[in-house]
């Protein structure tokens, strides 16, 4: 609406103010925690600290292998990241520029494995894992290499639909042009579609570092003491004889950080790949 009313417009900015007070009071009350002693997150309530301190920040080191659970998490975020956006341009590569028996059936199936919650899953997998250690004796359950293959199996049926959404939007054209010029099929994607397609491929990567940075339940299941991430690992901070939340918010704003970063600088390209391959 151009032309809004008055009471419209009050109703509007008190519905967004207050929208968005709730969503900051929990961060806020997170970030007032990390920085309070021990003693007064245990008594009673305040929004501001008394005496504010840093001490959390670096006890929160000492306290469990946090080190240790950053350097699972990035390795195993960081190859899954990899390995699922490769996969993905060279998949969607095939699918938008080739026409070929199946390509209509593949695409139906790659987005139906989105409508599965991921606990389904969970069982099979370990099942899988198991029985691929007994017979082959490549150890996956309790090493990150499994970890990886779980959290590829998640992120690349919704990378390469996105990818192929995207690939589709750019014009044939250059397709021709390039061929014209005597460019190959692999020069093609490498040197035209892949620059093309940037802002999609950053979408991809932020979505594929988030899907396993982030998650919990797997992870919980398939890692070991050596080989547990960081999201796994904050439940280390509660013990038998205390809860140590001050130390617990200070490192979830740690595992917070990088992602946060991520897509503060890189949010215009994640904005325009999204919006891009969604229109299509």
């Amino acid at each position: 609406m151009r032309h809004e009313t008055r009471g419209y417009r009050i109703f509007r900015r008190t519905t967004l103010t207050l929208l968005t007070a709730f969503v900051c009071a929990p961060l806020f009350v997170m970030a007032s925690t990390a920085i309070k002693p021990l003693s007064q997150v245990q008594g009673e309530f305040r929004w501001v600290p008394t005496k504010p301190t840093l001490d959390p920040f670096v006890d929160m080191w000492s306290t469990v292998p946090l080190a240790q659970y950053f350097a699972n998490s990035i390795v195993v975020a960081g190859v899954a990241t990899v390995l699922s956006v490769t996969v993905a341009v060279l998949a969607a590569y095939a699918i938008s520029r080739w026409r070929f028996r199946g390509r209509e059936t593949f695409k139906v199936t790659i987005l139906s494995t989105q409508m599965f919650p991921g606990i389904l899953f969970l069982l099979p997998l370990f099942l899988l894992f198991v029985m691929v250690d007994r017979y082959t004796g490549l150890s996956l359950v309790g090493s990150r290499t499994g970890l990886i293959i779980t959290y590829l199996t998640f992120s690349l049926p919704f990378s390469i639909w996105m990818l192929v959404g995207y690939f589709e939007t750019i014009p044939r054209e250059l397709d021709d042009a390039a061929k014209v010029d005597g460019v190959g099929p692999v020069r093609l994607l490498y040197s035209i579609l892949i620059p093309a397609a940037r802002p999609a491929i950053v979408a991809v990567s932020i979505f594929s570092f988030m899907v396993a940075w982030g998650e919990v339940l797997f992870a919980s299941v398939l890692t070991t003491e050596q080989t547990r991430t960081v999201a796994v690992g904050l439940q280390a901070y509660a013990s038998e004889a205390n809860v140590y939340w001050n130390q617990v918010m200070a490192a979830s704003l740690a595992v917070s950080a990088p992602i946060v970063i991520a897509f503060l600088l890189l949010q215009r390209h994640i904005a325009s790949g999204m919006t891009a391959g969604a229109v299509k």
